[in-house]
């Protein structure tokens, strides 16, 4: 195989990150984009000899494509995702897998169904600091992780819209419910809050969705982990960390955009920086799993990214209910 050629179906800023990524490791080529707005994706094409279509089902049928990349907004994952499973073609798909449970589950049915290689998007599970930071803890219990994350975020219609997008708790804090997951281990209960104050959402048309909220995650470990998620106004500082607390060790792992491990385990003190920015890894481990036609190589399976879905549902029956919800897959 020469240059990976790739099909990008959603032409918003996720899309124009993983395009700009993509063009740098050349490895891959975009040859055709699609979005519902011609003219976004032609801006995404931004005059490059590729293919523009509007439709993702004609993209599909007329393109001799190596892989695929989904950027749609999480309700409008699965019919892409899954076509695109089903004919043998990769899919980097941008987290969270789906919006609902069911088609989280078609997806995983149809990747493991295919045995292609399938990539979810969770790019703070690429962070190679995430196998220091594993190295540091063996042998000690984790006590309690709190993972912050704090500051503005690219607006999208969808986005404001709790039923399409899960609003701050699904886009973003499931960014920390997978990270919390990675480096603690199952979660068998949640507890969720929300801020009746508006921090970002200005007007009529703000939306329906939770400007602040906190869950709690109760690990199968006996640990605890506290996810804080706070949507500001643009121009406003951000705060992006995890922090642990284990038997012999107090460690941060500062997020967006240092990528930085510190603190102390065993006595010693700790100060180690990412070799690589998570996305960029991220992206290359799946062009790399493309190669070899070996779905256990990309950082994060469809399989791990729906037991992260399936916390995060639990979240949003928490926050309905007021009650301690136990997840279920």
């Amino acid at each position: 195989m020469d240059k990976i050629r790739v099909g990008i179906v959603g032409a918003g800023w996720i899309a124009q990150a993983h395009h700009r990524i993509l063009e740098s490791l050349n490895e891959a080529e975009v040859v055709a984009v699609c979005d519902l707005d011609r003219t976004r994706a032609e801006a995404l094409a931004g005059g490059a000899p590729m293919r523009v279509y509007t439709d993702w089902r004609e993209l599909l049928g007329r393109e001799e494509l190596d892989a695929v990349f989904v950027c749609t907004p999480p309700l409008a994952h699965r019919e892409p995702a899954v076509a695109s499973l089903d004919r043998g073609l990769p899919v980097y798909l941008e987290k969270p897998i789906a919006r609902t449970g069911d088609d989280a589950s078609a997806i995983l049915a149809s990747a493991e169904r295919s045995g292609t290689v399938c990539a979810i998007g969770f790019q703070w599970h690429a962070i190679d600091l995430l196998d220091d930071l594993r190295e540091l803890l063996q042998g000690q219990q984790i006590g309690l992780m709190v993972g912050t994350s704090i500051g503005p975020t690219m607006s999208r219609p969808w986005f404001i819209d709790r039923r399409a997008g899960g609003g701050n708790l699904l886009e973003r804090g499931s960014h920390h419910i997978d990270l919390a997951r990675t480096v603690g281990g199952d979660v068998v209960s949640v507890q969720a809050a929300a801020s009746r104050v508006r921090l970002a959402r200005q007007g009529e048309d703000a939306g329906d969705i939770d400007d602040a909220l906190t869950i709690l995650l109760q690990l199968a470990s006996g640990a605890l982990a506290t996810i804080v998620v706070a949507w500001t106004k643009p121009g406003q500082p951000g705060s992006y960390s995890l922090d642990v607390v284990a038997s012999e060790s107090t460690l941060r792992l500062d997020l967006d955009p240092d990528f930085t491990l510190h603190g102390s385990s065993s006595g010693r003190q700790v100060t180690r920086t990412a070799g690589v920015h998570p996305h960029e890894r991220s992206i290359s481990r799946f062009l790399g799993a493309v190669r070899e036609n070996d779905p256990s190589a990309v950082v994060c399976t469809p399989s791990d990214a729906a037991a992260s879905l399936a916390v995060a549902v639990a979240a949003e029956r928490a926050l309905e209910t007021g009650q301690a919800v136990t997840v279920t897959s």
